[in-house]
């Protein structure tokens, strides 16, 4: 399916790539994953077009995470909850990878496997 594209200046397009690489903030600094994208998302939105799209796909994403890391955990207990918990800190890593280089290029890719909070 062809994603939605955006037209996009260098400003946009930079933070868009940043608000996607934010996710990742939180391997250095625990909770700062969801924080920061939701922070730089609601300052930019009404600045830069496209910056609220972008913003939507993310924060559907830290929620969707939020809700897939607790259900795992939960699942620890009849032993398949580790192995979910390891594909959802992989796909924790690459989706934001993947997002920041759409964004880069001025496309609007969401994340697989998100629900659809905000659209």
């Amino acid at each position: 399916m062809q994603q939605p594209f955006f037209s996009a200046d260098q400003e946009t397009r930079q933070w868009t790539t940043f608000l996607h690489l934010s996710l990742l903030a939180g391997v250095l600094v625990p909770g700062a994953g969801f924080v920061l994208p939701i922070v730089l998302w609601q300052l930019k939105k009404n600045e830069l077009p496209g910056v609220d799209a972008h913003g939507k796909v993310v924060t559907n994403w830290v929620i969707s995470s939020l809700i897939y890391g607790a259900i795992s955990g939960m699942l620890i207990f009849v032993l398949i909850g580790l192995p979910l918990l390891g594909i959802l800190a992989v796909l924790g890593l690459i989706f934001p990878i993947i997002g920041a280089i759409k964004a880069n290029n001025g496309e609007l890719w969401v994340y697989p496997l998100s629900i659809r909070f905000f659209s």
